[in-house]
């Protein structure tokens, strides 16, 4: 069954997206086709998921070519979950973002390219997932880099150009070490199947070996967003829209964690630079979350934890034990739910309070209670409180830690701790300003910044610009104008309030298709906490399979000798 069923998640969405260009014209028609395709997609990783758990990995060779000649797809628990996971949310998203489409009135404006893009994506993801060899792994994360450059500027702000420069360089950058290290790769060893890497680079001079493994650790480091190769992530995540931003944040990175896994454990078992990942891992963990403390902007804030929660990942990878592996494995896959809520409910607030700025927020716990519910859920369980998921997973890897028993390894356990209560902080800080604050006491300074920006306005005018402008006499943008908008009818309609807590008072309905995506997500993540025994029993196996290597070697060359 899984020779039929292995290339559809890659399959599917290419000729979704074919299809979804064909009927560009009939929005309706391409949102059910959408959906229709990330459904199928969802059903078949689930089935494909149950296979790999009862009877091991297997490998799917493209267009009958022999191995290592042609394409090879490999399905084992680890990959098989990833697909799960990745295909849960981003149907998810794509239910968010048809809500967003239909109730601003955007079905035939945003583009009818949003639907074929967003399906290429995950086709992307789905390739980078299932990739048996290094270069059908760099086409699946050009597959998905490509989509993204298109859905991080979409609308086609200046904030959004901005950003979407910076995450092309980056992602450029970070593609053309990938390829040179395949390059060399192939140089040295003569394949690129990576199971057949997996003996043959263990061959090499030791030195060969570590330049291979460095170069590579590099482009997925950029990738990941590890630092110290993190700096580009905070500042061009946050200015997409809501969906587009969730989906990267639940699943780019974690395609880049994928990839250090899986070289890694298969192509570099001997742990050469385990101590320099362990570095790394404590300095994501630590620099990120303080990073998130100095935020005042809510989608900055998740930005940055996001990135502070990788080193738990990289934490797992640098143990580099069946148990590091298994804590590992269960965080990704609740990091990818519970980033990928959160940055949901971001959109919400936004929505609802005209602003992710938490300073210009307050009172939402009173006029919203379910966003209230929705965004308290999976902060607690990003923060770790126990017992929900976050708590389960950052308990394993901290227990794989004190089982290794080195220095590090100890310092990267009170990292850990100490990441996890700042988190707390960090998202107690938003529940407590933007959700609990009443709007009256929202600071004076909102007041005094729209003056100041009237000021400049005028002053912009009288220079013989446009009459538009910003208290630093640059043209404001787009977001600006709509927030002034947003607070002149706020304060028109409820004339009794300081202009700052009307804006914040003015309500926008929270259309259902979104709240109702949002809630099956928050769902999700409780659902992780109630199904974390049998997920973490399946993470455990996944780390098992990484650690012994021989069920992927197997499923790609049968039981014979690999050469």
């Amino acid at each position: 069954m899984t020779e039929v069923l292995a290339p559809l998640p890659v399959l599917l969405p290419l000729l979704g997206a074919a299809g979804a260009l064909l009927v560009s014209g009939h929005p309706a028609f391409q949102r059910s086709l959408s959906t229709v395709v990330l459904v199928a997609v969802l059903a078949v990783s689930v089935a494909l998921l149950l296979t790999a758990d009862a009877e091991g990995a297997s490998s799917v060779s493209v267009g009958g070519w022999p191995v290592p000649l042609g394409i090879v797809l490999v399905v084992d628990r680890l990959s098989a979950l990833m697909l799960v996971v990745a295909s849960t949310v981003a149907l998810g998203v794509l239910v968010f973002a048809v809500g967003q489409g239909s109730a601003d009135g955007d079905e035939g404006t945003p583009v009818s390219i949003f639907h074929p893009t967003f399906l290429v994506l995950v086709a992307g993801v789905s390739n980078a997932f299932l990739a048996g060899d290094l270069f059908n792994l760099y086409v699946g994360f050009e597959i998905l880099l490509m989509a993204s450059y298109v859905l991080l500027t979409l609308g086609g702000t200046a904030a959004r150009i901005r950003g979407g420069i910076t995450y092309v360089v980056v992602s450029l950058t970070s593609s053309l070490l990938f390829l040179a290290a395949i390059g060399l790769v192939y140089a040295a060893t003569g394949t690129v199947n990576m199971a057949q890497l997996g003996v043959r680079l263990g061959e090499l001079p030791e030195g060969t070996q570590v330049l291979l493994q460095s170069m590579l650790l590099i482009a997925f480091g950029i990738k990941a967003a590890v630092f110290p190769l993190s700096a580009w992530l905070p500042d061009s995540y946050p200015t997409a829209p809501a969906p587009v931003t969730a989906v990267f944040a639940g699943l780019l990175t974690k395609v880049g964690v994928y990839a250090i896994i899986r070289t890694q454990t298969l192509l570099f078992p001997g742990g050469a630079l385990d101590d320099l990942l362990m570095w790394a891992a404590l300095a994501t963990m630590l620099i990120g979350i303080l990073g998130a403390v100095a935020q005042s902007d809510l989608r900055r804030m998740l930005s940055f934890t996001l990135v502070s929660h990788i080193g738990y990942m990289v934490f797992g990878i640098a143990l580099g034990t069946a148990a590091g592996l298994a804590g590992a494995v269960f965080y990704v896959a609740h990091h990818i739910a519970i980033q990928t809520t959160l940055f949901l409910v971001a959109g919400l607030v936004e929505r609802q309070g005209g602003t992710t700025s938490v300073h210009r927020l307050g009172g939402l716990a009173r006029r919203s209670p379910l966003l209230a519910v929705l965004f308290f859920v999976p902060a607690m369980n990003l923060a770790g409180i126990p017992p929900l998921s976050g708590f389960i997973g950052k308990l394993g890897l901290l227990q794989a830690g004190v089982a290794e028993g080195s220095v590090l390894a100890f310092a990267l356990v009170g990292g850990g701790v100490v990441t996890s209560l700042l988190t707390l902080l960090a998202v107690a800080r938003v529940w407590t300003r933007a959700f609990w604050r009443p709007p009256s006491q929202s600071p004076a300074d909102d007041t005094a910044a729209a003056a100041a920006m009237d000021a400049g306005a005028g002053r912009t005018g009288a220079g013989g610009g446009d009459g538009e402008g910003s208290p630093d006499g640059r043209p404001r943008t787009a977001l600006q104008d709509a927030w002034r908008r947003h607070t002149a009818v706020a304060t028109a309609s409820e004339p009794d309030l300081p202009p700052a807590a009307g804006a914040v008072r003015a309500l926008r309905p929270l259309p259902r298709t979104m709240v109702g995506a949002t809630v099956a997500l928050v769902a999700l993540t409780v659902a992780l906490t109630g199904l974390a025994g049998p997920l973490y029993g399946l993470a455990d196996r996944a780390a098992t399979d990484l650690v012994d290597r021989t069920p992927y070697l197997t499923s790609v060359f049968g039981t014979g000798e690999i050469r």
